[in-house]
């Protein structure tokens, strides 16, 4: 082997080291925080999560400008997408009780790398998404004071030209988010009751809107006379969706916050979907009456719902808008402040982050450094950063992350179920192997001939017609099946995305090229379908699997290819970044390495010659597995 050039065996282990899990019994109800939420506060918490300022500015701009008064189709549409994922999110966060959310739900299925890059998004989507929620706040607080605010700091700091810099600094921005970290600080206690008021006012404010919206209602505004329903077509239809998914992305909140329920079990599940069915009636409700009140041609897209009560007359109902804005952006706000400390905590107990965020108040037992630091750097980016050009890049994390939930939810489903106890240590048995990949685990399926199918296996009742299936090898088949799916759900996407546009295909090669990407789509769902599912009483679990999670990835990435070429550099510029703080910290600190495997599993007796077993034991086992005492006698093997 040339000198200097890594051996295939140090190649092995160290992508191992970027496949290992995090052991699903890691995972237990034990905590250092504070478990004192119930389901009431989950839910109000991911309903502040997602009803905030897209209902008052995301309206409007997208009924102007992609899909008129088709919008509510468009918030539909994007909420039975955000259910799909939301799913997937609630059968985790039942089945894991733990903070962390999507990197965690990666980590324990995936492996370390793709949680990493997984947390590190979300830790992105936290920040630029709080910071714009806080110049959005402070937006509508300037208009209430016909600009004064914006005046009065112009005219003090003037205004800069800086690409990505904002046109001036936002010192009301910077200061709320100060404000919030500070009653996060507090606990989790205080700022969920925080969180309750101004969840509970938005939502009455809400239906104060969505009532007299329907009194005002003019039923021409969706006549032909001013461009119909859906004067953008279908394509404006989706278009909007994708703009609008972002406006359900606040439900993981409840899913990072399950460490702190106190029955994670019942109360994550039953939270996730009432704050969704919530948020999604709100948005489509609104988006109805806004384009009833007022033509959808002429709205303001800034402040859409306060500018159609102005022109009906009511502008103290325009006032009213406003300060219901003002509460769910706050709401928002804390949603932000709340997930993003405790993704960066789960990060740093794991190793992969620094260890000094990992450290919890003893009395208010929640992270305080990561509260303070992500605090102090998410109030920099609402001062300093022009926002609305890196809003977009929100989606595409979310996405992403959305779309390897949904593959963690394929993988534990066909994964053998970890055993409930294990030996002791003076239990006498050949040493078990420690799995630490998804190919590594998926080989557990078969290894034990049981009575009862074990997950992963192929049902009994189809071994008769599908046994070329039951002749693979162990857990070989859902591998498979799996990675097609994944592959022709992109293939799939990247056809109906781009078939009559960027591809230039004939009509006859798009109908082939759509077909063969559906059938091993559909193929490789009823592969998967035909073998043994975990199933778990006491927990939570999605229906119709392996459909369900499989609508959910093909429909994200969908989104995902919807967004523009920008989005996708920047994107590949922070995860670039990413990679270097993983590689030059996250890889070494892991928990872990300090349980790594042994480099061989089982014990193997091979004779040597002129050699006792004791050498022998000790040639092929570490160091630390060789046996204590001398071999008796009558055990030496014969020299030759």
């Amino acid at each position: 082997m040339v000198r200097g050039l890594p051996s295939t065996a140090s190649l092995a282990r160290f992508c191992q080291k970027l496949n290992r899990l995090k052991p699903l019994e890691d995972s237990t109800m034990e905590t250092s925080l504070r478990r004192c939420l119930s389901t009431l506060d989950l839910t109000l918490l991911g309903v502040g999560g997602m009803v905030g300022s897209g209902l008052y500015v995301l309206t409007g701009t997208v009924a102007k400008e992609m899909a008129g008064p088709a919008v509510l189709l468009s918030f539909a549409v994007a909420a039975v997408a955000s259910l799909l994922s939301a799913l997937c999110y609630a059968e985790f966060g039942a089945r894991l009780p733990r903070t962390g959310s999507a990197y965690l739900f990666t980590y324990v299925s995936m492996g370390e790398l793709w949680a990493f890059l997984i947390g590190w998004n979300v830790l992105l989507e936290y920040l630029i998404g709080g910071a714009a929620v806080a110049r959005a706040w402070s937006g509508y607080l300037d208009s209430m004071f016909s600009h004064r605010i914006h005046n009065f700091t112009q005219a003090h700091t003037g205004t800069w030209q800086v690409p990505l810099l904002a046109h001036y600094p936002d010192f009301l921005a910077a200061g709320i988010i100060l404000l919030a970290s500070a009653f996060i600080s507090c606990g989790a206690r205080v700022s969920s009751w925080l969180n309750h008021t101004f969840s509970v006012v938005s939502l009455v404010l809400i239906l104060f809107i969505i009532i007299l919206g329907f009194i005002l209602a003019r039923p021409h505004n969706w006549s032909a006379e001013e461009g119909g329903f859906a004067p953008f077509g279908f394509s404006g239809i989706m278009a909007g969706t994708a703009t609008c998914f972002y406006a359900f992305v606040g439900f993981d909140v409840i899913a990072a916050s399950s460490e702190e329920a106190r029955n994670p079990k019942q109360a994550v599940p039953i939270a996730i979907s009432i704050s969704l069915g919530l948020a999604a009636a709100a948005y489509i409700l609104v988006s109805a009456v806004l384009t009833l009140m007022v033509p959808w041609h002429s709205l303001n897209p800034d402040s859409a719902l306060a500018d159609a009560f102005y022109r009906r007359g009511y502008s103290w109902a325009g006032f009213i808008v406003a300060i219901g804005s003002i509460c769910a952006m706050n709401t928002v706000l804390l949603s932000s402040l709340f997930s993003l400390p405790r993704i960066v905590y789960a990060m740093a107990v794991d190793g992969l982050f620094f260890q000094v965020f990992a450290r919890v108040h003893p009395r208010t037992q929640v992270p305080l450094v990561g509260i303070v630091v992500f605090g102090g750097l998410m109030s920099l980016l609402a001062l300093l950063l022009d926002l609305e050009a890196l809003v977009q890049f929100l989606s595409i994390g979310t996405l992403l992350a959305y779309t390897f939930v949904a593959t963690s939810i394929l993988v534990l489903r066909f994964q053998k179920a970890p055993p409930s106890s294990s030996p002791g240590p003076a239990s006498p048995g050949p040493r078990v192997k420690e799995y630490h990949s998804f190919s590594d685990h998926i080989q557990l399926v078969g290894t034990e001939q049981a009575s009862a199918p074990e997950p992963g296996q192929l049902r009994p009742a189809l071994r008769p017609y599908l046994g070329f299936l039951a002749r693979c090898s162990p857990g070989a088949a859902v591998a498979w099946a799996l990675s097609i799916l994944v592959a022709s759900a992109i293939t799939l996407a990247c056809v109906l995305v781009f078939g009559d546009s960027a591809l230039h295909l004939p009509y006859w090669g798009y109908i082939l090229l759509l077909l063969f990407c559906s059938v091993a789509f559909l193929l490789s769902l009823l592969v998967l379908g035909a073998h043994q599912q975990q199933h778990q009483q006491d927990t939570f679990q999605i229906p119709v699997v392996p459909l369900t999670p499989a609508l959910s990835i093909l429909l994200n990435i969908c989104l995902m290819l919807k967004l523009s070429y920008l989005t996708w550099l920047r994107f590949s510029i922070w995860l670039l970044i990413g990679l270097a703080v993983y590689f030059g910290y996250g890889i070494w600190h892991s928990k872990e390495n300090q349980r790594e495997p042994p480099e061989l599993t089982t014990t193997r007796y091979v004779v040597f010659p002129s050699t006792s077993l004791e050498e022998t034991v000790q040639t092929v086992q570490p160091a630390s597995q060789a046996p204590a005492q001398e071999p008796s006698p009558t055990e030496q093997p014969a020299g030759p």
